[in-house]
């Protein structure tokens, strides 16, 4: 894809996710009698579920999540670290943020880490492959806008043009919505000491989704106790980037001549951000695929392109599947190769919710069966459950996903 845009649009494990990978792995366990306990995070790190079995040891609490944390932000099994450290690099044991225990395993979907999942209780070998189980279980996800690093580099050189007009030298800092560091603007005249305080308030407003002014208002006002406040500074000058009402990343700045012109700056930069990510509909560039990159995506199926509004998706099937239906998205699909039966419409028999708005069932009852071939096109409208009954192997087909 050639455009590089503000914010680009990123899976991320939901509740609903995190529940089905949490059964498999729990279900996995039981059978073979393990007592452990198991943590799914999100692609920061942040835990989302924890489940302990009966009987499972106290410690392992924390050291699920650890794992489950070492593989989401290392996007790798955890027992890759472990593995350099058994084989003579000790310095790894240094990694900032890493565990190096086996039993942490990335969840992938089109080979980006939506998050992880970590157990703790038995030998490496058996909490790994209660992990792997729940990996390798069906989840859905949730889209969510990211910042880029050309839109964490905007918002850091709007402040930066502003403050240079000003006459100021801050530091300026851009977070992801994990309140991780994209981008740092540090003019040669900054204070040092303003590095490490400029990304501390962006991640404050990142992951509190909040102005950081809020902590510092309570602390100044009778709330002391917001000092406890687990990663986060009472200290303005951070701002969340909001698009589309969720938050994006945020921007921080330190080193202007007040406290309060630290917020004026951030301001400025966090709202550039969100201005340009809603106007990018009319102004961004043609998105284009060679080729050599559809054919390559064929080869494992997966989306072309992802944005808010639509999806490409270079699908690929080998044997039938389930049900489906989506409340909000219409399917077209054009056939590249190979042949299938789908049946559309009809009652639903044990339809089960997968994610809002998004349901699976196995079998339809009635419908109408269509034959598809290639360069055939089928339009499924949103709300109208379908199925792929018979299907050649491999199967190929494009699927333009349009949202209501």
């Amino acid at each position: 894809m050639t455009a590089v845009g503000i914010v680009r649009t990123r899976k991320v494990i939901d509740d609903k996710g995190a529940d089905a990978v949490m059964q498999a792995a729990e279900a996995f366990a039981l059978e073979k009698g393990h007592r452990v306990v198991i943590a799914v995070v999100d692609p920061s790190g942040e835990l989302v579920q924890l489940r302990r079995t009966e009987g499972a040891q106290i410690a392992s609490s924390r050291v699920a999540v650890d794992k489950a944390r070492t593989a989401a932000i290392f996007i790798r099994p955890s027992r890759e670290i472990e593995e350099q450290v058994t084989g003579g690099r000790i310095g790894a044991l240094a990694l900032h943020g890493a565990s190096a225990l086996t039993g942490g395993i990335p969840l992938k979907v089109d080979g980006e880490v939506v998050g992880a999942i970590g157990t703790s209780g038995e030998t490496p070998d058996e909490d790994e492959a209660i992990s792997i189980a729940g990996a390798q279980a069906p989840f859905s996800t949730a889209s969510v806008p990211a910042l880029t690093f050309e839109g964490a580099r905007l918002a850091a050189e709007a402040v930066g043009a502003e403050a240079a007009r000003r006459g100021v030298a801050p530091v300026v800092s851009a977070v992801d919505a994990g309140g991780e560091l994209i981008y740092l603007l540090r003019p040669d005249a900054a204070q040092v000491a303003s590095v490490k305080v400029t990304t501390d308030k962006a991640r404050t407003a990142a992951i509190y989704r909040r102005p950081s002014k809020d902590f510092e208002d309570q602390a100044s006002h009778g709330r002391p106790s917001a000092l406890h406040l687990a990663r986060a500074v009472p200290l303005q000058g951070g701002v969340p980037i909001i698009v589309d009402g969720q938050v994006a990343g945020a921007i921080g700045v330190s080193g202007a001549t007040s406290a309060d012109e630290d917020q004026e700056l951030a301001l400025i930069g966090a709202e550039t951000a969100a201005a340009a990510a809603s106007s990018e509909g009319t102004g961004r560039e043609a998105a284009f695929f060679s080729a050599e990159t559809v054919q390559a995506k064929f080869e494992q199926g997966g989306l072309l392109l992802d944005e808010r509004a639509y999806k490409i998706d270079a699908g690929r099937r080998v044997k039938p599947g389930e049900v489906e239906f989506h409340d909000r998205v219409t399917d077209i699909m054009r056939v590249v190769e190979g042949r299938a039966t789908v049946v559309t419409g009809g009652v639903m028999r044990n339809p089960r919710e997968v994610a809002p708005g998004e349901i699976r069932a196995e079998a339809i009852d009635g419908g109408a069966t269509h034959e598809l071939a290639v360069d055939d096109v089928l339009a499924v409208p949103a709300g109208v459950p379908h199925q792929f009954v018979e299907v050649s192997d491999p199967f190929l087909y494009y699927v333009v996903k349009v949202e209501a």
